[in-house]
């Protein structure tokens, strides 16, 4: 139990996954830490800065089945230090020869940093992996409702007719576009940090560099040019990019949201037997993944702003802007794999429905195709004319209360410049500018596009 809602044994899944969470809780991380203090007494005695024997016995007491949680609670408290309880704990199970060289030189900022940058690894294999199956999902909705039409909406009113696979491949775009942003971002933050007191690696002399070189490459991490003990852009930079990708599941999700409203009904997430909506009216059926998208989406965000906020650092340590970061990175990682977990569930899942799609579209009496008319009349009159002229018949259509069709035919400027030349009819004209089917423009070969551009990179 737990009073994190990622630590509740009844709402964690809402907030969490075993995957991340199992790298961040106290086993995962002290199990980490005591990696990462093994891995730098091993580097240190590859340069001499500490017996061999000693790292050989801090490795194999680094692990957190031999220490005491609690005694390393107790001593946290007692002494005020952060890690300062896991260091005695640690050394209360090392032979005595080897007590001495534990965090040799190093500091708490060391440690916690290294620590996060290892973290952010791993999380980001799930990023990728995650990210690519809901690209994938994307794409599937995309190919298989290339021709899909529905309307279109801006500003939550209808526009024009475009298609469901339109819709979903503007979706795998940005989707694949995370994935390039995470895959040239991660040399950047998956960096040790070694800087000592105040980042100038003082303790360790001349082989304080190689130290750090070694350090690192034991650890399968970047050795960065200089200390970033007070330069936090490294993880502002990660922390916003969760930001996005939870601000396009979001977005995903909003839409869903909207679109499976009974008065629009296009589609419908997944639903699962059993699930229950609301306690007071049983016929409910609520959006419980789209929904939730959004207010993981809004977290992160917040958490995001507050990494930023840690950019601002003060002289060459300031644990008020760094330590903020002990409870927003491990957050965000968690409510982002939980996002993205549900996005592909929703994605997978989703149920669109095609006739629902078109009679809305038909509940529009022909009004959302009037920029095909627009269009037709600008050859014989200009753009702007032509609008002024299709904005009349449509106003005085909608305000009588007739269908689009009747509108045009029922304003003479409009029904004379449309009249075809000779012995056309404009009745056929009207059947073809109104039809939907033929006013996607570019639609399908955007469509096209996309999912080009994903087998290219291997994404389909």
């Amino acid at each position: 139990m737990g009073a994190h809602l990622a630590d509740s044994v009844v709402y964690r899944h809402l907030w969490s996954t075993p995957e991340v969470h199992a790298l961040l809780d106290d086993e995962g991380r002290f199990q980490s830490w005591l990696e990462i203090l093994a891995t730098l007494a091993e580097a240190q005695a590859d340069l001499g800065l500490v017996p061999v024997e000693a790292a050989e016995a801090i490795r194999s007491s680094a692990d957190i089945t031999k220490i005491d949680l609690e005694h390393v609670a107790e001593q946290t408290r007692a002494t005020g230090h952060s890690t300062l309880g896991l260091i005695r704990t640690l050394q209360s199970v090392l032979p005595e020869h080897a007590r001495d060289w534990v965090y040799y030189g190093a500091t708490v900022q060391d440690l916690s940093d290294t620590w996060t940058s290892l973290v952010l690894r791993a999380v980001g294999d799930v990023l990728d992996r995650d990210l690519r199956r809901a690209e994938q999902a994307a794409l599937a909705l995309a190919r298989t409702h290339r021709d899909t039409v529905m309307c279109g909406r801006t500003h939550g009113q209808p526009g024009l007719p475009v298609t469901f696979g339109f819709k979903a491949a503007v979706w795998a775009s940005e989707l694949a576009r995370h994935r390039d942003r995470l895959g040239e971002g991660r040399r950047r933050w998956e960096v040790a940090q070694l800087g000592g007191a105040l980042g100038t690696m003082q303790f360790w002399g001349t082989s304080a560099v190689p130290l750090l070189e070694q350090f690192a490459a034991r650890l399968g991490l970047a050795a960065p040019d200089i200390a970033w003990l007070t330069a936090r852009d490294r993880v502002a930079e990660v922390m916003n990019l969760l930001a996005m990708v939870t601000g396009t599941l979001g977005k995903i999700g909003n839409e869903v949201y909207q679109l499976q409203r009974p008065e629009i009904g296009e589609v419908s997430e997944p639903f699962t037997p059993g699930q229950v909506g609301s306690i007071t009216m049983p016929h409910k059926r609520n959006p419980e993944l789209s929904e939730h998208l959004g207010t993981l989406a809004r977290l992160v965000r917040a958490d995001a702003g507050v990494a930023v906020e840690g950019m601002v650092h003060e002289h060459e340590r300031d644990g008020r802007a760094w330590k903020a970061e002990w409870l927003v990175v491990p957050e965000a990682c968690l409510l982002t794999a939980t996002a993205l977990g549900l996005a592909c569930r929703l994605l997978e899942g989703l149920e669109v429905h095609a006739d629902r799609m078109l009679a809305n579209i038909d509940a529009r009496e022909g009004y959302v195709l009037s920029e095909p008319v627009l269009r037709a009349l600008t050859d014989r009159i200009g753009k702007h004319a032509a609008h002024q002229a299709v904005y009349a018949a449509t106003m005085a259509g909608l305000d009588g209360g007739l269908t689009f069709a009747a509108a045009l035919r029922a304003d003479p400027t409009v029904a004379e410049l449309l009249e075809p030349a000779g012995d056309g009819d404009l009745d056929e004209l009207l059947g073809r500018l109104l039809d939907p089917r033929s006013a996607l423009g570019a639609t399908g070969e955007l469509v096209d596009r996309v999912l080009a551009a994903a087998a290219a990179r291997g994404g389909s």
